[in-house]
């Protein structure tokens, strides 16, 4: 009884559980990193090839996930879809996380002024959701793969450089930053040494997670015909296309938003696995 109860129920059981989903989600990226360098390996048609006569295939033989309305291998488009989803979502993470870093280091170290500044315009955008400001970037910047990218960078930002913030300044009033102070050392050598160490860990842990959404807020705009022109492949543009047939062809629509989940899963994953990792005197 207790060897079964270990195995499935007791901390055996749980133990084997989160180290079998980090490895699946690792598993289901590097598949997405294939997809996204070298596509033909996974994809078995050209993905903008139309065939009329072929639309609205169901998936089997020859193709695995369907046809779209213009008879498009639908795996293919996918796979392809991977390179401009992917790109939306790690660019305009790495974009926020750089931005926010700056913005958090300069608030926790600057003049006093300066931090409240920087905090109450933070504070002003945060009471916007982060698809809604990036929907008014893309606004004001326009549409377009780019546009989209730097507009949820953008968005994301604040989130990063609260963050970056609260980590930064209990390490700038402990009492060896404040000792370096005294012996003379400069305020970069203290940043570059004491404060970045610390700030690391966690900004790394809600990166990983935060590109999960991003890829969704990249979709979502593409969905609204914001993001990546046709003919391209793009999941949400896929997405799009796909629901107005729905009733007829499900599979159209079905495949590229596996596709979004299975992203959003394997990042939060990793990420909720960074974290448990991360000693609790480190993050947030």
């Amino acid at each position: 009884m207790s060897v079964v109860a270990g195995t499935w129920g007791g901390p055996a059981g749980g133990r084997a559980g989160r180290r079998v989903a980090p490895a699946v989600a690792a598993a289901v990226l590097v598949l997405l990193g294939v997809a996204v360098v070298f596509p033909g390996l996974l994809a078995p048609h050209p993905p903008n090839d139309t065939d009329v006569v072929s639309a609205f295939r169901p998936p089997g033989g020859g193709h695995p996930f369907g046809t779209d309305e213009l008879g498009r291998d639908v795996l293919s488009r996918v796979v392809y879809g991977a390179r401009p989803s992917l790109a939306i979502g790690l660019g305009a993470t790495a974009l926020g996380v750089l931005a926010g870093l700056a913005v958090g280091l300069l608030a926790a170290t600057g003049p006093r002024v300066v931090d409240r500044a920087l905090m109450r315009g933070l504070d002003v955008l945060l009471a916007f959701p982060e698809l809604l400001l990036a929907l008014l970037v893309v606004t004001v910047v326009g549409s377009g793969t780019a546009n989209v990218l730097v507009a949820i960078g953008i968005a994301a930002v604040p989130t990063y450089a609260r963050l970056v913030r609260g980590q930064a300044l209990p390490v700038i009033g402990s009492p060896y930053a404040e000792a370096a102070v005294v012996l003379g050392v400069r305020r970069p050598v203290i940043v570059l040494r004491h404060v970045l160490p610390n700030v690391t860990g966690p900004l790394l842990v809600m990166a990983t997670i935060g590109t999960g959404t991003a890829v969704i807020s990249g979709s979502a705009l593409s969905f609204l015909g914001l993001g990546t022109p046709p003919p391209a492949a793009e999941w949400g543009s896929m997405l799009s296309d796909g629901r107005e047939f729905l009733a007829t062809a499900w599979w159209t629509a079905t495949f590229p938003g596996l596709a979004i989940v299975a992203v959003v899963l394997s990042v939060t994953v990793l990420g909720r696995s960074l974290r448990s990792r991360t000693p609790k005197g480190a993050g947030a």
